[in-house]
């Protein structure tokens, strides 16, 4: 019986110390310490993805990469066949040489009307003096100033073949220039770091016109997006400091920063699980990792893990919390 009202009494004083225990925590979090700063939510990983697509129909030659691959800005995606584009540049390319000498010819029958014009002046200049001493006809004067204005006409048409000629030779360098670009466009480059994602077509594949041949995951605009309450989204500012911690690596807080804080409450969605009711709203918010953070840990950064966003609500000064799982959540 002593032994009964012992273990009764013992019980007692466990649950005592436990609601104790209980209270000074709350009593932390309602005081204003890391405790209370310091709140969570969980969200999802998200990785910007960008679609390599070719911009002309063809067939595809290869496809250097494989799904997983870190890329480098430049590196080559794909490759596709440029045989009809070369064919069509060395066409042109001959087009071109034709109107150079095509100008040049012209430049060469400019000149020799021009001495022709010079010399019919000449002679008409000779023409008058000798009307003037009753030594020629005014036929003859009027045959030799038809033969002046001939000649300068010869000029004028000379000329206009240069001009054509100039035209013909930059319409060739213009369609170089198209195909050159058009020929470096078969190439298809990752436009930044990143990761490949989904490699959709194989060598030998014939796509359209913005064909997709890839997607990369650019690793260095990684984000997790997390809901919380009017209270707490309420003390959040752009470029307020932030932690992810990742279910896949939980001793890795990843620096972050509130990047974005919509404008107008909505409703939990049904894919974010949360303690907190359905019903109630929330505010949705981006916390972004820096350029630097996300390169550092591209090996980890895949769209789609699970974790946590944490935030601080005051006390900007304060550091953060060893154990940031004690955090409150967002409720």
């Amino acid at each position: 019986m002593n032994i009964m009202y012992r273990n009764v009494a013992l019980g007692a004083l466990v649950s005592a110390v436990a609601v104790s225990a209980a209270w000074g925590t709350w009593s932390v979090m309602k005081t204003g310490t890391q405790a209370e700063e310091v709140i969570k939510a969980n969200g999802r990983l998200e990785v910007q993805r960008v679609e390599i697509a070719t911009k002309f129909p063809g067939r595809v030659l290869s496809v250097p990469v494989q799904e997983g691959d870190l890329v480098k800005a430049g590196d080559v995606i794909a490759q596709m066949d440029t045989t009809d584009l070369e064919a069509q540049l060395a066409g042109v390319e001959a087009a071109r040489q034709r109107a150079t000498q095509a100008m040049a010819r012209a430049q060469g029958e400019t000149e020799v009307q021009q001495v022709k014009a010079n010399v019919a002046q000449m002679e008409l200049d000779n023409a008058f003096e000798m009307r003037k001493q009753v030594l020629v006809s005014d036929s003859e004067v009027k045959r030799r100033q038809a033969q002046r204005d001939g000649e300068r006409a010869g000029v004028s048409v000379a000329t206009a073949a240069i001009g054509e000629a100039k035209a013909a030779r930059g319409e060739a360098e213009a369609g170089i220039k198209r195909l050159k670009i058009a020929i470096e466009d078969h190439t298809l480059r990752a436009p930044m770091d990143g990761r490949i994602e989904y490699r959709v077509v194989e060598p030998s594949s014939v796509i359209p016109a913005g064909g997709r041949v890839a997607t990369l995951l650019d690793t260095a605009h990684a984000y997790m997006t997390i809901y919380l309450s009017t209270a707490a989204a309420g003390q959040l500012q752009v470029g307020d400091e932030a932690r992810i911690v990742l279910d896949a690596a939980p001793k890795t807080p990843l620096p972050a920063h509130v990047s974005f804080v919509a404008a107008d409450a909505q409703f939990t969605p049904k894919h974010v699980e949360t303690a907190s009711e359905r019903e109630k709203l929330t505010y949705r918010v981006k916390l972004a990792l820096s350029d630097e953070v996300a390169l550092r840990h591209a090996n980890l950064l895949k769209a789609g893990l699970t974790g946590n966003g944490f935030v601080r609500l005051r006390a900007p000064d304060t550091s953060w919390p060893q154990d940031q799982s004690s955090a409150p959540t967002k409720n």
